[in-house]
């Protein structure tokens, strides 16, 4: 018997994760790997972010924070939310944390019971299905197909929910499909909303400023559900703040004021030095970042006209994020030299193996039937990584 708890053992790994460590292994070996599975931006931080994280060393910001961060971080972050999305919050509605992810975690843990049902649409965020798994709830997906843009309609949200029902929980722009749902569509579902005042919504908006399409729409701008809707965005993608950890969450004060008491006893506040840069991200403009949008919408381009070219990869183009999320079933049952496809997972192995391209796949994210390919990597890598890829497909018969 495991001397670990059922918790644990319960628990699956990232795959993301997962493949982007086995490619480590093969570049560890030698090995020239095309790292096309993690959704990390290969931009470097904002001089102006980095110098104010140097300034605040020599200033001595090297004590403990508040557990919500600090309040000029969270003044900025309700500026943020007036400026640019017109949405109005005051800064004890503000939690800032150490990533995105654990401002997702905060409001999970702090709002399901045991037994309570989360409606998720899928393709969806790999951890969404974890986090609710630890804090003993049921998830209840929605399939949304490519032929709606990976995404929901009012009809199937109601379709899906019960008496038990807690939570909703998505992504807008999506990771891994690159989906954006537009003013109406959200309308639509806060229309669902509406008749059900018992029910939460998480939207996830990490990936707001890579938006190729219109300004971002939020679920939180109808003002009858608002109340009820738990924003989670950040400064790791928009700003290329990976490794800095800094995400935060906008809710009402009494899931916020939760969500502090448990942040308190877990990590307490986040690095103060990160929280100094994000500050000088959020009060210098949105230049750097209307530049990195405008990149990834070049290389998204760049890599739709390239995969469209392989047979059998059948792929959307995506409105946001930097992901595709192409199907790929046409390669189920295939093989070569006794190597059978039986799945995605085996395809993204062979890739990895064969083609030396580290992709995800997109079992993990809900839909057994694709692969999820980042486009986050230089132009230059991208068109040899697809490049290896239709030629790795092409020896499979």
């Amino acid at each position: 018997m495991t001397f670990l708890s059922q918790r644990i053992n319960n628990l699956s790994e990232s795959q993301t994760i997962k493949m982007a460590k086995l490619g480590r292994e093969l570049t560890a070996k030698g090995i020239d790997v095309i790292n096309l599975s993690f959704g990390e931006p290969d931009f470097f931080t904002p001089e102006h972010v980095k110098e104010a994280a140097k300034k605040a060393v020599d200033e001595n910001y090297s004590y403990y924070t508040p557990v919500s961060g600090y309040p000029e971080l969270r003044k900025a972050i309700v500026e943020k939310f007036k400026n640019e999305n017109d949405l109005t919050y005051t800064f004890d509605q503000i939690v800032v944390s150490t990533g995105a992810k654990q401002s997702l975690a905060n409001a999970v843990l702090c709002l399901v019971n045991p037994g309570e049902e989360v409606i998720v649409p899928t393709p969806y965020w790999v951890s969404y299905s974890e986090m609710i798994k630890l804090a003993e709830g049921e998830t209840v997906f929605i399939n949304a197909t490519v032929e709606n843009e990976f995404k929901i309609t009012a009809e199937q949200l109601e379709a899906a929910i019960t008496p038990k029902t807690k939570l909703f929980m998505f992504s807008s722009p999506c990771n891994p499909t690159g989906s954006v749902y537009s003013h109406e569509e959200l309308a639509s579902l806060a229309a669902v909303f509406d008749k059900y005042p018992n029910i939460y919504i998480i939207s996830d908006e990490i990936y707001e400023h890579i938006n190729f399409v219109d300004k971002h729409a939020s679920i939180a701008a109808f003002d009858s559900i608002k109340d009820r809707v738990i924003i989670i965005n950040g400064f790791s993608k928009a700003y290329a703040m990976t490794g800095w950890r800094v995400g935060y969450m906008a809710s009402n004060k009494e899931i916020a004021n939760a969500c502090d008491k448990l942040q308190g006893q877990i990590t307490s506040g986040t690095s103060s030095i990160s929280q100094r840069a994000a500050l000088a991200a959020y009060q210098n403009g949105l230049e750097t970042v209307t530049a990195m949008k405008d990149e990834f919408r070049k290389r998204r381009d760049i890599v739709y006209a390239l995969l469209k070219e392989i047979p059998g990869v059948h792929v959307n183009l995506p409105d946001g994020a930097f992901y595709f999320f192409p199907t790929v079933k046409d390669y189920f049952g295939k093989s070569v030299n006794g190597n059978v496809i039986s799945n995605a997972e085996d395809l993204c192995l062979y890739l990895l193996n064969e083609a030396h391209v580290s992709t995800v796949t997109g079992e993990a994210f809900g839909n057994e039937e694709c692969i999820r390919i980042s486009y986050a990597a230089a132009e230059d890598q991208l068109v040899k990584a697809v490049s290896r890829i239709k030629e790795a497909l092409s020896k499979l018969s």
